[in-house]
């Protein structure tokens, strides 16, 4: 589809660029171009990853029976605090040693000798008897000692990240992430294992809520122009072609040539004619009459209700009749090979690769010649960052259909990326022509403009992926993700972000189901410091979640702003704002 939103591969390192846009406080990145919402260097070396598993302070010296007679001696005279000292070094001893029950010993000592207005030194020994909790699994021993600590020194960082921890173990889910968050923010983001833990708590609590949400949701109607795009991904798809010729009678058409009604009973066939209107609320009720009755277009009626409750995200209900189309061994083989790339896409949005590439391999074998079959095969194949076999697939479509001209972007878009990240710069610009050639042969193709502009932004050619931007919005003006993915370039090209703003606002206004910009809007709030503001737009883009897999995504950006305001409130911190 046409400057649509992107979506990232399945594999890679790191942690994901949603996740990091969000929680982490740094630049947003979304699709291929990292869209950069403040000039800001970020030049400082990631501190290590290693866990300290000791607690704090150093254990004292391994001591003779002379040397011990004279410490004997020296604790007498000594003040409170240094006799806490003592216990808690002697702990320190002890749990190096693995003797976690009596370093607990010395560490409840040093806490019952330590005066309270001592309130650093104490909480350094919770923290300590916690380490040693933590080493024998006593969850609930951990949280105990560390929010002990924690409200001695609110900015304790090693006391909020062992509890996050055992949190975790607790599956106290949310006030995990709430510490994990603060965590983040003291290390100003350098530390991957406090990260990774973020991201692990935000991915579990997200999938927990969809999977709630999603089974209880009101399916949705997408817009108009997110229907037509979906379908204008397919060239050899019966049902999505207009009525032809002996479905409409000549007397049926008014002084214009137009179709004005569909004659006779058959659900399929008016619901064909509710597609040509754009009237698409109404065409399952009608597929359902013609399904009914057993009519002559049974299996067509199956597909396209199937697509439709595809497009309304209810796969529950679409894959009985995929089923049922895939297995119609008499129909026509277009509808069952097109059966079978709607039914692997939907087992890629839910995440069953094995299942998804089974059903395109079963397409390719029963329909050989079907240009859609490589073209759709390709998509998955770049999700799967299996680009090889991707442009393997997108030759394939353009071989048997010259004039693709969707396929042959998207074939640049494969090259370039695979390009890009293997920081091959010939190879890079070698993509970049196969862009330019692409916009000078299908000059009337938005998704040509739309992707070679996210490879001008990687660039760094800002004005120039501006120019393919406003192409698009030219060829399809009613498209609302190009002019989100215009807006995001204004905040990494001129850093203005009120134009950035202005745009994201426009898109929402020209379709207001559009998801990508609610989640957008609601990202760059989190970036402002505004973070009710945020939590408005991300649950409005639940609202419109086409998947589980997407509702699963957006709960987590929903929850690291919230986290956000939970950190802020409790412990004053917020992470740099624009």
């Amino acid at each position: 589809m046409a400057a649509s939103k992107p979506v990232e591969p399945q594999s890679g390192a790191g942690l994901p660029r949603w996740q990091l846009a969000l929680l982490v406080g740094t630049p947003i990145v979304l699709g291929v171009g990292a869209v950069y919402l403040w000039n800001r260097s970020r030049t400082k070396e990631r501190k290590g990853t290693g866990e300290r598993k000791t607690p704090e302070g150093s254990a004292s010296p391994v001591q003779g029976q002379d040397g011990a007679a004279l410490a004997s001696r020296e604790q007498e005279n000594m003040s409170p605090l240094d006799r806490a000292q003592a216990a808690k070094n002697k702990g320190n001893k002890y749990f190096k040693a693995g003797k976690y029950e009596n370093a607990i010993q010395c560490y409840t000592e040093a806490i019952a000798l330590c005066p309270t207005e001592q309130k650093t030194d104490l909480s350094t020994f919770y923290q300590n008897r916690a380490a040693a909790y933590e080493q024998l699994l006593k969850w609930t021993e951990v949280v105990q000692d560390c929010s002990k600590a924690v409200e001695l020194n609110p900015r304790y960082i090693k006391a909020l990240f062992r509890r996050a921890k055992a949190l975790e173990k607790l599956d106290n889910k949310k006030e995990c992430l709430e510490d994990v968050t603060a965590v983040c923010i003291l290390e100003a983001f350098q530390n991957q294992q406090s990260m990774l833990l973020a991201d692990k708590v935000l991915k579990q609590l997200g999938k927990e809520k969809a999977k709630e949400k999603y089974k209880n949701r009101e399916p949705m109607m997408p817009s108009p122009q997110f229907i037509k795009s979906y379908f204008s991904s397919f060239t050899d798809d019966i049902i999505s072609q207009p009525l032809q010729k002996g479905e409409k009678k000549d007397e049926d058409k008014d002084k214009e040539g137009e179709a004005a009604e569909v004659t006779g009973s058959s659900g399929y066939l008016k619901s064909k004619q509710y597609m040509e209107e754009e009237n698409y609320d109404k065409i399952i009720s009608e597929c359902t009459k013609e399904i009914e009755s057993g009519g002559r277009y049974t299996a067509e009626a199956l597909l396209l209700r199937a697509t439709f409750y595809l497009l309304i995200g209810n796969a529950t209900a679409a894959q009985p009749d995929l089923d049922r189309v895939i297995n119609m061994q008499d129909a026509n083989v277009k509808l069952r090979a097109n059966a079978l790339i709607k039914r692997g896409s939907m087992y890629m949005q839910q995440q069953q690769p094995l299942l998804s590439t089974q059903d395109f391999n079963m397409a390719a074998d029963i329909d050989p010649r079907n240009p859609d079959v490589y073209h759709h095969r390709g998509q998955l194949k770049i999700l799967l960052d299996q680009v090889d076999d991707a442009v393997g697939d997108f030759d394939e479509c353009i071989l048997l259909r010259p004039d693709s001209a969707l396929a042959q972007a998207q074939k640049c878009f494969a090259l370039y990326r695979q390009a890009y990240t293997g920081n091959n710069p010939s190879q890079v610009q070698t993509a970049m022509d196969g862009f330019e050639d692409v916009i000078r042969r299908f000059p009337k193709c938005a998704e040509g403009y739309a992707l070679y502009a996210q490879a001008l932004t990687d660039q760094q050619q800002f004005g120039k992926a501006d120019e393919m931007y406003d192409k698009c919005i030219e060829l399809e003006p009613d498209n609302a993700t190009t002019y989100v993915h215009k807006g995001l370039l204004q905040l990494q090209w001129k850093q203005d972000l009120d134009l950035g703003l202005e745009l994201i606002s426009k898109a929402i206004e020209i379709d207001n189901k559009c998801d990508f910009a609610y989640e957008t809007m609601g990202t760059i709030e989190v970036q402002r410091g505004n973070l009710d503001k945020a939590i408005e737009m991300f649950n409005k883009a639940i609202n419109l979640a086409k998947s589980e897999m997407e509702m699963a995504h957006l709960y987590s950006l929903c929850d690291a702003a919230y986290a956000q305001t939970e950190v802020a409130r409790k412990y004053g911190l917020k992470p740099p704002t624009l």
